[in-house]
C-alpha cells in the first residue's frame, strides 16, 4: 500500500486531501513532526490562505529548514506549490527556495476576476511521470489570487490573462497550482501518479 504524509499546514483542505488519497488506496496521515516527515516515503505540502502566515506556521514547527532538504517525492498543492519558490508578493514573504523565482499577484481585469476560481484547462508543456495520462484540455479546479509565471520548472500551464504555471517540478519536488483533491478524474489521476513515484 502506498503511503504519504500530509504536512499539517493549518489549511482547511487537509481532510479532503486525506480522503482523496485514501480513495486511491493509499495510507495517508497529517503531521507537522519533523522526524515523521523526514522518514515518510512521500510528503504532500498543501496550503490555503496567505504565504506569510503559512511560512510562519512552518517556521513554528521547525519545517522551513527541513522541507527543502527532503529527498523523497514531495508535492506542493496550491499555496503549497507557491511556497516552493524563492518568495511571494503575498505578505510579502520569503519562501522555501526550492524553485527559482517569485510568486506574483494575478492582475485584475474586466471579465477576469481575482481570485482565479473554478475549472480551467491544462496545457502540458513537457512529459513527466506526474502528468502521465493527463491531456491538453483536461480541466482542473483552481482557487488562487497569486501565481508563478511560466519558467524552467513549469510542466503545465493554465491561461488566465496570460500563461501561468499550473504544474512544476525540480528534482524530487513537484507542485500543482490547482487542487487535485477537487479536480475530479484529472486530480485523481495526478494523485495516483504521485503515489507511484
Amino acid at each position: 500500500m502506498s503511503e504519504a504524509v500530509i504536512v499539517d499546514s493549518g489549511g482547511a483542505n487537509l481532510a479532503s486531501l486525506q480522503y482523496a488519497l485514501e480513495r486511491l488506496g493509499a495510507r495517508a496521515h497529517v503531521s507537522h513532526d519533523p522526524a515523521t516527515l523526514a522518514s515518510a516515503p512521500r510528503v504532500i505540502l498543501p496550503g490555503v490562505g496567505a504565504a506569510a502566515d503559512a511560512m510562519q506556521r512552518l517556521t513554528r514547527h521547525g519545517l522551513t529548514e527541513l522541507l527543502p532538504t527532503l529527498t523523497q517525492p514531495v508535492l506542493g498543492i496550491c499555496l503549497g506549490m507557491q511556497l516552493l519558490f524563492d518568495a511571494s508578493e503575498e505578505g510579502p514573504a520569503d519562501c522555501l527556495g526550492v524553485l527559482s523565482g517569485d510568486v506574483q499577484r494575478i492582475a485584475n481585469a474586466p471579465g477576469r476576476p481575482v481570485p482565479h476560481m473554478g475549472w480551467n484547462q491544462l496545457t502540458p508543456l513537457r512529459a513527466d511521470p506526474l502528468l502521465e495520462g493527463i491531456m491538453a484540455g483536461d480541466y482542473a479546479y483552481y482557487v488562487h489570487s497569486y501565481a508563478a509565471p511560466v519558467g524552467p520548472a513549469t510542466l503545465a500551464s493554465v491561461e488566465y490573462g496570460g500563461a501561468l504555471s499550473a504544474a512544476v517540478r525540480r528534482g524530487n519536488f513537484w507542485g500543482t497550482q490547482f487542487h487535485p483533491e477537487r479536480s475530479a478524474g484529472t486530480g485523481a489521476r495526478l494523485l495516483g501518479n504521485f503515489l507511484r513515484l
